[in-house]
């Protein structure tokens, strides 16, 4: 928060003081202490969501930030473009949904035609995506993170407390006819939707997407416990059970999940351990 309000009110002089202050010199790039340059930047702009995700929000919803105390629509643009001042070159929007942000192809366009920006990604639901993804691909979104739990309906409800499985199936489509690249998240619960991990990599024998398998993790009144736990061993054990032959992808440094994939698949399963 205080990097970001430095920027905003002050963007040479913090940039260049936080520089200088870890390396001697003022060097307008972002760096940790461990010495990584950070190119990626996530920006929340919304806490809205048109669904009540069982592990994410309360049924009643919760209680809204008041606007005055959010970022403006022109200081969202204005920290972006600071922040790929600095070196950042991949920007990522998300949520709650930003698909329910009033101006969200307005700021993709802007965003996207931001020198220096070489990737536009979107974290989304995929509720409103179908309707909408002709002008985000026109806006310059190249990726598209869509959450899915379930692929049948009864559970999609359930989980989601709403209906929509099949716009966000039909999102997925959309998605891959815009040539976006296309990933998959399902948080993954014991007794709700293990079952379907099979189904899931089925999805990228004939697709070039990539499934991303979450563990489930715990935070405040989202209803946690170890019952409802999947581990990555036991995924694992669950995908070769059905997928023998999938084997391990080298990763890079800074892939965050491992990655997996079947022969002759399009696509592939990854898994995300952070418990």
């Amino acid at each position: 928060f205080f990097f970001a309000y430095g920027l905003l009110k002050s963007p040479r002089a913090f940039a260049c003081c936080w520089s200088t202050m870890k390396w001697g010199r003022p060097l307008l790039r972002l760096m940790d202490s461990f010495g990584r340059n950070h190119t990626y930047l996530r920006i929340s702009l919304t806490e809205r969501c048109n669904l009540r995700c069982q592990y994410c929000m309360p049924a009643e919803g919760i209680e809204l930030t008041p606007n005055s105390n959010l970022l403006t629509h022109e200081e969202i643009l204005r920290l972006s473009r600071l922040f790929v001042q600095l070196g950042v070159s991949k920007i990522r929007l998300t949520g709650g949904e930003p698909l329910v942000y009033p101006k969200i192809e307005e700021i993709c366009s802007e965003i996207g035609a931001t020198p220096g920006v070489r990737q536009l990604a979107m974290t989304t639901n995929g509720l409103l995506l179908s309707r909408k993804i002709e002008a985000l691909a026109a806006a310059g979104v190249r990726t598209v993170n869509i959450s899915l739990d379930t692929m049948q309906e009864d559970k999609f409800e359930f989980v989601a407390r709403r209906n929509g499985l099949k716009h966000v199936l039909r999102a997925i489509d959309a998605a891959l006819e815009h040539n976006l690249e296309t990933k998959v998240n399902c948080v993954v619960m014991k007794g709700i939707n293990d079952s379907e991990i099979a189904d899931f990599i089925a999805l990228t024998k004939d697709k070039p997407i990539a499934v991303r398998f979450i563990e489930f993790m715990p935070f405040s009144e989202n209803k946690w416990n170890d019952n409802k736990f999947c581990s990555y061993e036991s995924m694992i054990d669950t995908m070769r059970a059905h997928y023998p032959s999938v084997q391990p992808e080298e990763t890079c440094i800074h892939d965050t999940a491992k990655q997996w994939r079947g022969p002759g698949h399009k696509g592939a399963g990854g898994f995300f351990t952070s418990m």
